[in-house]
């Protein structure tokens, strides 16, 4: 990897963690460069998940005040995301890619259908709990666990657009200010990418010099996006959920 090479991994790194912060698929951004330099498609994605764990923790950091009094939530959501994330990177190591590239794109549109349609459909399910006399589980209950176990597993394998999965899981099924399930769905992303690699530590061969390139740009891209997020009201968030998340499909589509 030649200088030039190695600034575009960083600079690739950086808008990855900006772009995870606020909603997820920086995977898109890193990937393809990890490619172009010649790395091998197995060694650059498990290098790529291993150098994005500084970014999620990063933006996690940056989101540390909308985490205040969530933490029995992000105890319950992170035991589901690690077995998921330890799941997919097993997957990933035995099975063929064939089947995961024909149903991610599948998974990404139906969570961008459930971003758009989420304030309506929580609407929906609150006056249906209010005729019935139950009350919303402040945690999103069995069906959301399911849901994040399933989409770590996803993040575990490969990850492109998986914060986009969990913004639409969590904004569907927990009565809260989208701020805050941002904030989660940081922690979580970092969770993952770090079970995962801790994974494939012993199965898989890293490039280091890409970690590292990769790790410095996205601890960097962390903050930004903390920054740039925050200030997003919940309609405009929405908008670049559903703007990220098309450009997700038409590039996985096309590859």
């Amino acid at each position: 990897m030649n200088i030039w090479e190695a600034l575009a991994v960083c600079v690739a790194g950086i808008g990855a963690g900006t772009i995870n912060t606020i909603v997820g698929s920086g995977t898109l951004i890193t990937f393809p460069v990890l490619l172009a330099v010649g790395l091998p498609p197995v060694t650059a994605n498990v290098s790529n998940t291993l150098g994005l764990v500084p970014g999620s923790i990063s933006g996690a950091i940056g989101y540390r005040r909308e985490l205040r009094g969530q933490r029995d939530r992000v105890l319950r959501l992170s035991a589901a995301a690690l077995v998921g994330a330890v799941t997919g990177a097993a997957l990933l190591i035995s099975l063929p890619s064939a089947a995961f590239n024909t149903i991610v794109p599948v998974l990404i549109a139906l969570a961008l259908v459930l971003v758009v349609a989420q304030p309506r459909l929580a609407r929906a399910i609150r006056r249906r709990r209010e005729r019935n006399g139950g009350a919303a589980h402040p945690h999103g209950g069995p069906a959301l666990l399911g849901g994040m176990t399933l989409a770590s597993m996803y993040g575990g394998y490969f990850g492109a657009a998986q914060g986009v999965i969990y913004l639409a899981l969590m904004g569907l099924l927990i009565n809260d200010d989208l701020q805050r399930i941002n904030a989660v769905k940081n922690i979580l992303g970092a969770i993952v990418n770090g079970a995962a690699a801790v994974f494939f530590l012993f199965v898989a061969d890293f490039d280091w010099i890409a970690v590292l390139l990769i790790a410095v740009g996205s601890a960097i891209g962390g903050q930004l996006g903390a920054r740039l997020g925050r200030r997003l009201p919940p309609t405009a968030l929405r908008a670049v959920i559903v703007a990220v998340g098309t450009a997700a499909i038409i590039q996985l589509v096309l590859n």
